[in-house]
């Protein structure tokens, strides 16, 4: 399977020590299978820290689901479950990493998750409301990474300055 990252820099070697804490998933590699939200957040990161929009593209080997990896994967669309994990992996007040998923496979979650987050913790709505509420919303697929043997199932195929 074809899976892509977006980057300021070309990268020759993941280094899972570089991914940031308060992700969707956690501290990762991530990676999608839509090229277009790729090049989307290639073009993010080189406006918001520099460097040039970059492209690369891995290759999953079909192996790595059948491994023996801890993988999670959740449904397409918002549910309670993916939500609440959404949460408590950007909860700074929680001891970090909250999981020992060696791959996750979800959605991404946006600005409008982000509001939902915003109102669930505020009380608003509870988790079920908030995942409701994002049901229709359509939400980019996200594959994240979080060890080195994970990892080892991911061979870069090439990189591309877009």
């Amino acid at each position: 399977m074809r899976l892509y990252h977006g980057s300021n820099v070309d990268i020759d070697t993941i280094d899972l020590e570089k991914g940031l804490i308060y992700k969707d998933f956690g501290k990762g590699f991530y990676l999608t299978p839509d090229k277009a939200t790729a090049i989307r957040m290639a073009t993010k990161k080189a406006r918001l820290f520099g460097g040039t929009p970059t492209l690369i593209t891995y290759e999953l080997s079909e192996l790595a689901l059948s491994s023996g990896l801890k993988v999670k994967i959740f449904p397409k669309k918002a549910c309670v479950e993916w939500f609440l994990f959404i949460d408590a992996n950007r909860d700074r007040q929680r001891v970090h990493p909250i999981h020992e998923y060696d791959i996750v496979i979800g959605p991404i979650a946006d600005d409008g998750v982000v509001l939902q987050l915003t109102n669930y913790r505020e009380g608003i709505y509870s988790s079920e409301q908030a995942a409701q509420l994002l049901q229709d919303k359509y939400l980019d697929q996200q594959y994240y990474f979080g060890s080195q043997r994970a990892i080892e199932f991911l061979h870069k195929i090439s990189s591309q300055t877009v």
